[in-house]
């Protein structure tokens, strides 16, 4: 679907669009990639332009506002919950418990290759 929006976008496509046409995005980029009758096709962005659209700016620091806000608010009724002898910082860290050590076992990352392994518990549950 394309829109034609005064933005720096100018087509919005979900998820699966994106797994129809088999699309490659990278956000840090702004590259798509997907295939083609003739090959890869990429897609740029162009990142001046993205940064220099007022309207986007504007988007997101409203946007950012907004989540500060929320966030505030669901710390501020939280904080209310917790007693104030619990809320006061330790001027020692607090002795950490001893740690068992537990049983663990070497598995093989590469079939026959014991240089590459990863120690994963032993006790593990299969499901």
């Amino acid at each position: 679907m394309v829109a034609d929006f005064d933005t720096a976008y100018h087509a919005i496509l979900g998820r699966p669009a994106l797994a129809k046409f088999m699309v490659i995005p990278h956000y840090a980029y702004l590259v798509m990639k997907m295939l083609a009758e003739r090959g890869i096709l990429s897609l740029r962005a162009n990142i001046a332009v993205a940064y220099a659209c007022e309207r986007e700016r504007e988007s997101l620091a409203l946007a950012e506002a907004l989540d500060l806000s929320a966030r505030m608010d669901s710390c501020l009724v939280v904080s209310k919950e917790v007693p104030m002898e619990e809320q006061e910082i330790p001027m020692v860290e607090a002795p950490r418990a001893a740690m068992k050590a537990k049983e663990t076992k070497d598995v093989d990352l590469v079939i026959g290759d014991k240089n590459k392994t990863a120690k994963i518990g032993a006790n593990l549950n299969p499901k």
